[in-house]
């Protein structure tokens, strides 16, 4: 690090950043408002988790203290983060604040969320449509929401800590996603920053919910195997025809490449 800008095109929504921050990210960084912005890790042969693997993302990242910083630059930037449950059972100590992401830009995070105008912490929302969670976790004290269906709201009760909301969107078996959108747009949060898993950001996608994906390609083979599945970035949601894609941005850390994509809603 910094980051080497390889492609930008001209015209894109610029934040300004604060001095250390605009000297490891070049280029620009922005986003019109509403908008929902989706955050990935995959490896050069496209596996972006690996269940059988605890924290496989830290595997899948190879390393990369870059992917690591642009994590905190885009939780920095976002009124809430949202996750799955499963994301969340995966990191036990997981807070998605973005000093947590990567602590030496810390103070950098801070000026920008106050130069937005934004609170000194994204709100971290969960989505689980069973309410399956487990009230210990770190988050859930430190004050998150909760969006469920009514099923799930049930089976929590108050199982929670008072810190944290929960929100049911209705009666389905499965959260809407646009409903769970206008429920968090109903709670002020314009930007919003999708860190869930492979199977959730597929529904998400599926249902014209993302605006923007930022993609790191990190230089692993990880292969696949019958008796150990590995997790494509899209899992369980059929995008036929395809999303189209526009490219808005590359740039480089040594052999990782850090990409911006703008989904063309038709």
């Amino acid at each position: 690090m910094p980051l080497e800008l390889l492609y930008e095109p001209e015209g894109l929504p610029a934040f300004e950043l604060p001095h250390a921050l605009a000297k490891l990210y070049p280029g620009t960084i922005g986003f019109d408002s509403p908008r929902v912005f989706a955050n990935f890790v995959a490896t050069a042969d496209g596996v972006v988790a690996i269940p059988s693997l605890s924290q496989s993302n830290k595997l899948i990242a190879a390393g990369s203290a870059a992917d690591r910083f642009v994590m905190g630059l885009l939780r920095a930037c976002a009124d809430a983060v949202v996750l799955g449950a499963g994301t969340l059972t995966a990191s036990p100590g997981g807070l998605w604040s973005p000093q947590q992401a990567y602590p030496d830009a810390s103070a950098a995070y801070s000026e920008l969320r106050a130069a937005l105008g934004l609170t000194a912490s994204p709100e971290i929302v969960i989505l689980s449509s069973s309410g399956a969670l487990d009230p210990a976790h770190p988050l859930f004290e430190a004050g998150a929401v909760v969006l469920t269906t009514d099923v799930g709201r049930t089976l929590l009760g108050d199982r929670l800590p008072a810190a944290t909301s929960v929100v049911s969107l209705g009666a389905g078996g499965a959260l809407d996603p646009t409903a769970a959108v206008g429920a968090l747009r109903a709670r002020g949060h314009r930007l919003l920053l999708h860190e869930g898993g492979p199977h959730v950001i597929g529904s998400w996608l599926a249902a014209g919910a993302v605006d923007d994906l930022f993609l790191t390609v990190s230089p692993l083979l990880t292969g696949r195997a019958l008796l150990d599945p590995r997790l494509a970035l899209v899992e369980g949601a059929d995008l036929l025809p395809g999303l189209r894609l526009r490219l808005d941005g590359v740039r480089r850390d040594t052999d990782h490449l850090f990409v911006r994509y703008a989904i063309l809603h038709s």
